[in-house]
């Protein structure tokens, strides 16, 4: 079975909800799809969503690299060389994680098709089902707290709350919510970079008795460092996401004393989902928990995304949220989200379908 054709585009994917988070608020995202076509009539497809502030790609470099690398180590390719040639991607297009990651979702749904199996069960199924966070970004206490009314009468029960701009509205963000939420809500909070040292102590001690489950990303990727100014038990309740790009920076945290006790794997960091298993097999040699992420993204990426949280032991943790709010999107289906709780479906691949 060969691929004959490959079809790459871009799509500019309003959200029916602006967010702001320590650095930026958003009001659209880009999002770059990629469809392969065999010869036998099967068809797989993909999605990448860049993040320039995180990983320095830009959505004209990732279509650049997709048209002129992509595409000469993939066309005219027998499946059977798919992972050698992923091998080969990510040797020639390391700069571009996101481009890499929508080529790689792609021939995994293709393998999928393929072998008419769900991915989950060709990669070794672990989970059936998990719950899923629902983000909330940074606003007015009245705005969060209606906008959590909103997420939980739907039937979330995890809620992340965007936070590092200010320390002490954010204790009181947090600690407001917690009061306003039922029992059974739980609470994770993503600074996206936004503390120094102290103030991250600072938010830990005005937070301690709100009961949340950890912080993603509390320091700069440049302090990592001062993590170990931290204790034992501050630095095994803090998640590495900025910090983790790609498995290298996996091995990079394992040394001790480790800085972070969670890792956030997302696939448009790590470039898609053959290393994001990679870095989850890491992980789980380490004693280190998982949560699967996101960023802004097509159904298609995110059903990637549980796909591989599905097949890893060490997953703990979902936040795979990024669809929810896109205005439109170039596939439906892929998963099932009842009361937050994300299942898979047991059509093949992906799952997705094209519309």
């Amino acid at each position: 079975m060969k691929i004959t054709k490959i079809k790459i585009w871009k799509e500019n994917l309003e959200l029916t909800r602006p967010y702001t988070i320590a650095y930026e608020t958003f009001t659209h995202v880009e999002n770059l799809f990629v469809q392969l076509e065999t010869d036998t009539g099967l068809m797989g497809i993909g999605a990448g969503s860049p993040a320039e502030d995180v990983t320095g790609e830009s959505i004209d470099a990732c279509e650049k690299a997709l048209t002129e690398q992509a595409c000469d180590l993939f066309e005219g390719m027998d499946l059977a060389d798919a992972v050698s040639r992923l091998k080969a991607m990510e040797t020639k297009m390391a700069a571009t994680p996101a481009a890499m990651a929508a080529m790689d979702i792609a021939l995994h749904d293709l393998i999928g098709k393929a072998l008419d199996r769900p991915l989950v069960d060709i990669l070794g199924r672990v989970h059936t089902a998990m719950p899923t966070s629902i983000t909330i970004g940074i606003k007015r206490l009245d705005e969060m707290l209606a906008e959590a009314d909103e997420y939980t009468g739907r039937g979330f029960k995890i809620l992340k709350v965007k936070t590092g701009k200010d320390v002490e509205e954010d204790i009181e963000r947090v600690r407001r919510l917690k009061a306003h939420v039922s029992a059974d809500v739980r609470i994770r909070v993503d600074a996206n970079q936004g503390y120094n040292v102290d103030q991250y102590k600072t938010f830990l001690a005005g937070t301690r008795d709100t009961n949340l489950e950890f912080v993603e990303q509390p320091l700069h990727v440049n302090q990592t460092a001062a993590m170990a100014d931290l204790s034992e038990d501050e630095r095994n309740f803090s998640m590495a996401d900025e910090s983790l790009q790609k498995p290298a920076d996996a091995y990079a945290l394992i040394h001790p004393p480790l800085p972070f006790g969670l890792f956030n794997i997302k696939l448009m960091k790590c470039g898609g989902i053959a290393p994001g298993l990679e870095i989850a097999a890491i992980a789980r040699h380490c004693g280190i928990g998982l949560m699967w992420g996101c960023m802004d993204e097509s159904i298609a990426s995110i059903a990637a995304a549980l796909h591989a949280a599905f097949a890893s032991p060490a997953t703990r943790y979902l936040d795979l949220d990024g669809s929810l709010d896109l205005a439109k999107d170039m596939v439906d289906q892929g998963f099932i989200i009842e009361n937050g709780l994300m299942r898979l479906t047991d059509r093949p691949g992906l799952g997705v379908r094209i519309l």
